[in-house]
């Protein structure tokens, strides 16, 4: 690969990164289209999108962490304290008592979501491109209209499994999707913006690892440079990424989340016409 390929494309998974882990979505759902637009074989992108946001997702998820977007900490960390509690109270109550309600919906997306990406990916391989392409793009411009319009319904734990299952269904499908569902379903479900582009960061990583490993062990990994140069970019870009989601005016967020949900939506279907 050429030295000015290689800077070209760190340069664009620096600034896909940092605003995926500023607003919560768009690096996958506009690097891969991007990326397979100039040229590149889907099975080398998606791979290598999955594994870089995996990268991406965890360092921006430590420094939302260290900014407060989100509160990941646990309640302790004392394994004495974790093993007496589950004797006396159960795994169920001291899962509850033991860990930030941020956490808690990391946990509700990732569960199940692991196993849905892992269909997705497997689904993603026998079916149409110009299908995919255009039911994730109608399903990211319906939840972009819902937070433009102010929809809003009552939290519940139902609601943020629903969420993850449907994002990363998405994320194995097609490398990208999973941000706009899942950051604008949390947002339309109750949970606060800056807390909810905290949680979609950390809640992706683990989705992506599912995901790379079920075309790593189905397709194979055809080559790594791309790989290897995304992970640079996206390591490089997630803690500004952070910084930027604190700067932002709460109030303007939804909108301007609703907004760029919508345009992402839109991207991805006129990407597949063109």
């Amino acid at each position: 690969m050429e030295p000015t390929i290689i800077i070209l494309i760190l340069a664009v998974a620096i600034v896909m990164e940092l605003i995926d882990a500023g607003l919560g979505m768009g690096y996958g759902t506009v690097l891969s289209p991007l990326l397979i637009g100039v040229g590149y074989s889907p099975i080398v992108v998606v791979p290598a999108v999955l594994f870089s946001q995996a990268i991406g997702g965890f360092t921006a998820a430590m420094f939302h962490h260290k900014q407060k977007n989100v509160d990941f900490k646990p309640k302790t960390t004392n394994i004495q304290k974790i093993i007496k509690s589950i004797k006396t109270n159960g795994l169920v109550y001291s899962f509850n008592k033991g860990f930030s309600k941020d956490t808690k919906i990391v946990f509700a997306i990732t569960i199940l979501g692991v196993l849905a990406t892992i269909f997705g990916a497997v689904v993603a391989i026998n079916i149409p491109k110009w299908l995919l392409t255009t039911y994730i793009g109608i399903l990211v411009i319906v939840i972009g209209l819902i937070m433009i319009f102010r929809k809003k319904f009552v939290f519940s734990w139902k609601k943020m499994v629903g969420v993850g299952i449907l994002a990363s269904f998405n994320k194995g499908l097609s490398g990208g999707g999973f941000g706009p569902v899942t950051t604008g379903g949390q947002i339309i479900a109750g949970h606060k913006h800056k807390n909810a582009i905290g949680c979609t960061t950390l809640s992706e990583a683990p989705i992506c690892i599912a995901s790379f490993l079920t075309y790593a062990i189905v397709k194979g990994i055809a080559t790594y440079d791309l790989l290897i140069i995304l992970s640079v970019g996206a390591l490089i870009g997630a803690p500004f990424g952070a910084m930027l989601t604190k700067k932002l005016n709460t109030k303007r967020l939804k909108l301007i989340l609703g907004i760029i949900i919508v345009l992402l939506g839109l991207w991805t279907i006129i990407n597949m016409l063109i």
